[in-house]
């Protein structure tokens, strides 16, 4: 017995060897990268070059191609950008622009960076490369010039495409060239807010206001991708990009940002330190999809904005995908530790919002009226619904009135039809058995219970003479059932009885022979 346990327990303590074995040669690391901006060396790097998915950081290519367009003189900033039906059916984060609604580059390019309005970029695209599709060549052609390898672009707003991937070396790339080739555009990457009508919509980047230093860049989300942010921070004049991915949460994704700028802060890119352009290409293929990890159907659903919630602890499954290297540095072992290192941890609260206008149309005063005009169609037709709904209303209140008034019709109709019925069957009604058939005469006999038959008398049978009372007169007849009573005694004769006896019998023999006569 006891040799069959040992080899169950070395059988199952195998198998879940083998188990672990897999699991761990399916986790994948969390790209993660920290790069000094003028010199391009990099200060720390985990699975930067690895393919993953964008997510809205996608808007940052978006950015360099519109400018790249004004620097050539193609466009202006004051060029219009017209919302299509198509770029106004792009699901949500959106402004909500009706279709046919203007409004200048430059503030389109002000609200994708902080809005992060998928609508807008799609307008954006359309409106400077003719089609979404032309724009992406343009996006493809300008992140192979200025020296992105990982990078494969096919919209200009990084909602889900399986086929759109990028690396944290490339967005190190990206964001250095933006701010490298625009100089007269850094605030763009910088805006707290934008207020529009009266709306104020805060900067998606948690670290704005947040930590000391940080003036850019941008965020993303998507279930596939998780948390990613390319974040810009200066000291003392020392430039410093952190790029972060696939973090489970936004507030995971900022306090481990926050980390490794301390940690980039805190080191000095040697001569010997690896510059971007010396990166080993990756040997995975294509990007891991971390939606089963990131978008839990038990859990709300994340959101790029705010505080956020920690997802999971760090032997959670999302924890056990996610592989992550321990360093000796306390800083960078916290950052690279998911959920359980971050828990109770927050960055201090975000200074005050300092919104910039911006608004639609060439200019406030344009953008008002037509903003006026919108809200005065949007009154119309919330009255013009109101309208219907009350007609509606009504005209199904009249019908279920009309339909009651049938009905109760209808219920008359066939109480009165059924009353009718009722009374033409009383009058056809059958004898009622033991009652009087309808041809028998009023005078016949009805046999009554417990009477004997009467007799027939036969034809030559006299008849019973009938008893006479005192004086020759036949004497009433008496019920059969009544009991007979004896004759009381007669009286004595009175003179003259003699006469009376002798006419009595005269007329006894004058009714025989009428009896006589008769039966014959």
């Amino acid at each position: 017995m006891s040799n069959r346990f040992l080899r169950r327990l070395s059988l199952g303590l195998a198998t879940l060897a083998g188990l672990l074995g897999a699991q761990a040669a399916d986790a994948v690391t969390a790209p993660v990268l920290v790069v000094e901006v003028d010199s391009g060396k990099v200060l720390y790097a985990q699975g930067a070059t690895d393919p993953w998915y964008p997510a809205s950081i996608t808007k940052l290519m978006t950015t360099y191609v519109a400018l790249d367009l004004v620097r050539q003189g193609k466009v202006s900033l004051d060029s219009m950008i017209t919302i299509s039906a198509a770029a106004a059916a792009e699901p949500p984060s959106k402004m909500g622009f009706k279709p046919g609604t203007q409004l200048t580059l430059d503030n389109a390019l002000k609200i994708i960076m902080v809005k992060s309005a998928n609508d807008v970029a799609f307008a954006i695209g359309e409106t400077l490369g003719g089609t979404v599709d032309g724009f992406a060549d343009m996006m493809n052609e300008t992140a192979r010039k200025i020296g992105m390898r990982e990078s494969r672009w096919y919209n200009p707003n990084g909602l889900p495409d399986p086929r759109q991937w990028t690396s944290a070396r490339d967005m190190a790339v990206l964001g250095r060239a933006l701010l490298r080739d625009f100089p007269d555009s850094h605030d763009l990457f910088s805006i707290s807010a934008i207020q529009f009508g009266r709306s104020v919509m805060a900067n998606h980047n948690g670290l704005l206001g947040r930590y000391a230093g940080v003036d850019g860049m941008k965020t993303g989300f998507i279930c596939a991708g998780g948390f990613n942010v390319v974040a810009s921070a200066n000291r003392n004049g020392r430039r410093i990009l952190t790029i972060v991915m696939g973090s489970p949460s936004a507030r995971e994704r900022d306090l481990k940002a926050a980390d490794l700028f301390d940690y980039g802060f805190g080191q000095s890119a040697g001569w010997t330190a690896q510059t971007l352009d010396a990166m080993p290409a990756s040997s995975i293929g294509a990007p891991p999809d971390m939606r089963p990890y990131i978008c839990d159907r038990k859990k709300p659903m994340p959101i790029d904005e705010g505080p956020g919630a920690i997802a999971g602890a760090a032997d959670s499954a999302g924890a056990q995908f996610l592989g992550a290297a321990g360093l000796s540095s306390s800083a960078l072992t916290l950052a690279t530790l998911n959920g359980a290192a971050a828990r109770n941890r927050t960055l201090p609260p975000r200074a005050p919002l300092q919104p910039i206008l911006v608004w639609i149309g060439r200019d406030p005063a344009e953008g008002q009226i037509m903003l006026n005009e919108q809200a005065e169609a949007e009154k119309a037709a919330a009255a013009s619904s109101r309208t219907a709904k009350l007609e509606a209303a009504k005209a199904k209140r009249e019908a279920a009135l009309e339909a009651a008034k049938q009905k109760r019709a209808a219920a008359l109709e066939a109480k009165a039809q059924a009353k009718s019925e009722a009374k033409s069957q009383g009058k056809a009604k059958p004898a009622v058995a033991g009652g009087v058939p309808r041809s028998a005469s009023a005078y016949t006999a009805v046999d009554a219970s417990g009477m004997p038959e009467a007799k027939h008398t036969p034809a030559h049978t006299k008849p019973a003479t009938t008893a006479t009372q005192k004086g020759g007169k036949p004497a009433p007849a008496k019920p059969t059932s009544a009991k007979v009573t004896p004759a009381k005694p007669t009286a004595k004769a009175k003179p003259g009885g003699a006469k009376s006896a002798a006419k009595s019998s005269a007329t006894k023999s004058s009714a025989a022979k009428s009896a006589a006569t008769a039966d014959e």
